[in-house]
């Protein structure tokens, strides 16, 4: 089992750039297969971005490539998110998740969840 806390949100005008973090308890960390997922005011949750054990298969929605970068170091079980060029529509709840199936598509396979942390862009 793992438990996951999220860190690094916040309000930020639009242009400027933020890092999430993701911390991870157990130790099997390694295994698992992270995702970044946001959650804007009446929209559905999505998947913007995820890393496998090694960190050598990499997700990015459309909407976050080129902007957003996924990294993680198993020895302080943290991922981040490397948020640039941030945009009003990058509001959300920010979330990241645990699986430990390998797949850095899949959505519907994670098992453990943090509760989130708010990123406010303002225009």
């Amino acid at each position: 089992q793992v438990q996951l806390v999220e860190s690094g949100g916040g309000l930020v005008q639009a242009g400027s750039s933020l890092r999430l973090s993701c911390a991870a308890s157990g130790r099997t960390f390694g295994i698992y297969t992270i995702g970044w997922f946001r959650q804007a005011p009446g929209k559905e949750r999505e998947l913007i971005a995820a890393i496998n054990w090694s960190g050598s298969s990499l997700y990015y929605a459309d909407s976050v490539k080129g902007r957003f970068t996924i990294s993680r170091d198993n020895a302080k079980s943290t991922v981040y998110l490397q948020m640039n060029s941030l945009k009003p529509d990058d509001t959300a709840v920010y979330y990241c998740a645990a699986k430990t199936t390998t797949s850095v598509i899949s959505t519907n396979d994670y098992r453990y969840w943090g509760r989130g942390t708010q990123v406010t862009v303002s225009s």
